[in-house]
């Protein structure tokens, strides 16, 4: 079950999401806050994504992913693999 959640705007925002209401294609004053919600939810997301994509850019030197690096790579897990069931 939905929460409630009781909003307070001045009359030129309550005007506002009226009017978004009516011309945005929502149902309700609460589907179009519910829409600001979700998006300003994923607008964060991304932007922690960004920040999260640039720590590890800016963490050190680059590996260069390749064949070489790949075939390595599978080579360690294999290694750790075997030396869990040992």
């Amino acid at each position: 079950m939905p929460a409630s959640m009781n909003i307070s705007l001045p009359e030129s925002m309550k005007s506002f999401v009226d009017e978004q209401v009516r011309s945005g294609g929502y149902g309700s004053a609460s589907e179009y806050v519910r829409e600001l919600v979700r998006r300003d939810q994923k607008e964060r997301a991304q932007a922690r994504l960004e920040a999260l994509l640039l720590e590890g850019l800016e963490s050190g030197e680059p590996i260069p992913l390749n064949a070489e690096y790949r075939e390595s790579l599978l080579r360690d897990l294999k290694a750790r693999r075997e030396k869990k069931k040992s």
